[in-house]
Order: C-alpha cells, then structure tokens, then sequence
C-alpha cells in the first residue's frame, strides 16, 4: 500500500502550516519527518487521517483518495499514534488496545477482536500488564499499548507523531525496533521524530520541513551541516559512524537580530522526479 501526498496545503485562519506537500511512503518504508517546533509534522500528520481537512491538495492510499472512505474504512487502513498522553487512562491495558478494533466491529468486541488483542500483547511484549491500568505504566510502557492500540486493526499506514518523546535511551530504542519490525512486515510508515540520530539510524528516507515545506527529501545522507543549519539554524558536524551518520549540533547560528535561516533549496529536491515543493 502506497501513501501519497500530492500538493497538500493547510492553514490555521490565516496563518499558512502546510504549503505545497509532496511525500511518498511505500509498504515496508519507514519515511520520517524532521523538522523544528512549528514546521508543520504533526499538522501533516493528521491531514493524512483527517482529523484536520487540507484546504487543497490529495492523500491517498493505494490510488484511493483518504477523504472519500468513509470513518471506519480509514480508522482500518491507517493506524495512528498521536504525542504521549500524559494523562491517567481510566482503562487496562486490553480495554485500550481493544479500542483499535472498533471500527472492525462496533463496541461489542467479538471472540477474534479479543484473539487480535491477545496476540498484540504477546508480540509487544506486554504479557502480565494486560489487566493493570495504563495510567500505572511506565512512559515507555504507555507507548507500546499506544503503539498497540494502532496496530490491533492491522493497518496498511502507520502515522506517528514523535512516539519518542517523553522517553528514556533504552525505551526509545525499544519502541523504535518494535515500530521499524511493524514496517518492514508490509505497512507504509510516516513518523515526526526530532532526534536526527533516531531517525538516520531507522527511517529509509527522510524529509526536512520548513515553514511548511519540503527543504530536502532522500536517505539519511541527506542530513549535512549545510541543511542542518538552513532547516534548524544550528551549526553540526556530521559523522559516519560504520554504516550510520551521527548529527552532532554544536552551536546555534549567530545571527543579526531579525535574521533568519539561508533557505536557499539543494539542487537534488525531487520526488519520484517531481518538485518537493509546488506553487500550484
């Protein structure tokens, strides 16, 4: 299943978040979205399952455009894990991830809803908390039963807005390996994450937003200090560690008061041999 994003634009009344998108996530690619506070990841997130409306431009998922599926059939093809909930979930770890078979079967969750938690659990590796409540779990723990909620239903598209976060090192890792085996088993992944290293180390492709556009888009070699400081304003070495690339910041870019990034767009910024960026 092919995740397609064509000319998308969205503004907050008149303030402009999303200007011209073009981004592609094929089954079994993980494509992460980088970018500073602002730049529009999570906005573009959820344009893909509509819970904003792009004023212009297309979503679709295998040729089919997401705003024509009715609520359930979208709710079934993509699964989508929003920023960490810090609030106390007044449910247990099964009743949460039970959520995600909703839009299968309604509220009365049949014998393969059930079957389809169980083997959730199992694959998260959260045997034994099925039954404890999620707002006595550890943050990393929380994760995973959010990770899980959006897996149970089997989606063909996996949305995640920065599922690192809130996180240690050692849980960062461990959400982060359970999300890339999820992707490489056939779903089509798009994640806003933050830590440039996370993302060259696990994402197959990378795209730079800035001021709600596509700076920069392609493997993780993408990343140089040149887009680094033009995306972020910071000034980084970067270095190859065996077959990884390390983002070291090192200081922000001084500037004149009232100045701002160089974003002046790399010769290679192209999409399957389209813009990154349209005016159109």
């Amino acid at each position: 299943m092919t995740l397609d994003i064509r000319h998308l634009a969205f503004a907050y009344d008149d303030e402009r978040v999303l200007d011209g998108i073009n981004l592609t996530a094929e089954s079994g690619e993980l494509l992460g979205l980088l970018g500073p506070n602002g730049s529009g990841k999570s906005t573009l997130l959820e344009c893909c399952n509509r819970l904003l409306e792009p004023d212009s431009g297309t979503v679709s998922l295998g040729g089919t455009s997401v705003g024509d599926l009715v609520a359930d059939e979208r709710a079934r093809r993509i699964g989508y894990v929003p920023q960490a909930e810090s609030r106390a979930f007044p449910a247990s770890v099964f009743e949460t991830i039970l959520q995600g078979r909703r839009p299968h079967g309604g509220w009365t969750p049949s014998d393969s809803d059930r079957a389809a938690v169980e083997a959730t659990i199992d694959r998260l590796d959260l045997d034994g908390l099925a039954t404890r409540n999620v707002g006595d779990l550890s943050g990393g723990q929380r994760q995973k039963v959010c990770l899980g909620r959006a897996l149970v239903g089997d989606p063909s598209v996996l949305l995640l807005d920065e599922p690192t976060s809130a996180l240690d090192l050692k849980h960062r890792l461990d959400v982060m390996d359970r999300i890339l085996g999820e992707v490489r088993d056939g779903v089509a992944g798009l994640i806003a994450i933050h830590d440039l290293n996370l993302a060259a180390r696990y994402c197959d492709r990378v795209a730079l937003l800035s001021d709600g556009r596509v700076y920069a888009v392609g493997e993780p070699d993408v990343l140089t200090p040149e887009t680094v400081r033009a995306v972020y304003d910071v000034e980084a070495s970067v270095r190859e560690h065996g077959d990884r690339r390390l983002v070291v910041p090192e200081s922000p870019v001084d500037r004149e008061p009232g100045g701002s990034p160089a974003l002046d767009r790399p010769a290679d910024t192209s999409v399957a041999g389209e813009p990154v960026a349209t005016d159109d």
